[in-house]
């Protein structure tokens, strides 16, 4: 997903708990102000909304109804191979979190035990997507001058 020159930073967290939306999105307005956060309850409605619009970084809950978080993720990853993806729920086992890296996540936190690491994992990963994005144009326009 390319990093436009606008200020804001889209992100799509999906969670069908409207307290953990409202207080991540809180958070993430509160650490830099340019982050512009969507909340989706539902995989189906994520799925709809990434038809017409792009973002920077999702934010998935393992638990959702419908589809899960690590099926959402999976289709996420089938359209978009580079942007950034991390898990923020509660499910905490082990299977749980191998399940959300296997599916093609980033980055995996256990709410509320990582609260803290929140913002600072958010702040990485979306540098993490603006460095591939300026590999791939720089590597697009050596490209294109050698043709």
């Amino acid at each position: 997903m390319p990093f436009s020159s606008s200020s804001h930073v889209r992100i799509l967290y999906v969670d069908d708990d409207q307290d953990s939306s409202d207080l991540l999105s809180l958070m993430l307005y509160q650490s830099d102000n340019t982050y512009s956060v969507t909340t989706i309850s539902t995989a189906k409605e994520a799925l709809n909304i990434m038809q017409h619009l792009s973002f920077n970084l999702y934010i998935l809950d393992y638990a959702l109804p419908e589809l899960s978080g690590v099926e959402l993720c999976q289709k996420i990853r089938e359209k978009d191979k580079q942007t950034p993806i991390m898990f923020f729920t509660a499910m905490a086992r082990p299977e749980d979190y191998a399940a959300g890296i296997k599916a093609g996540a980033n980055e995996y936190l256990v709410k509320p035990n990582d609260l803290e690491k929140l913002t600072e994992t958010v702040k990485r990963l979306l540098n993490k997507g603006k460095l591939i994005y300026k590999r791939k144009t720089i590597s697009r326009k050596r490209c294109s001058s050698i043709i």
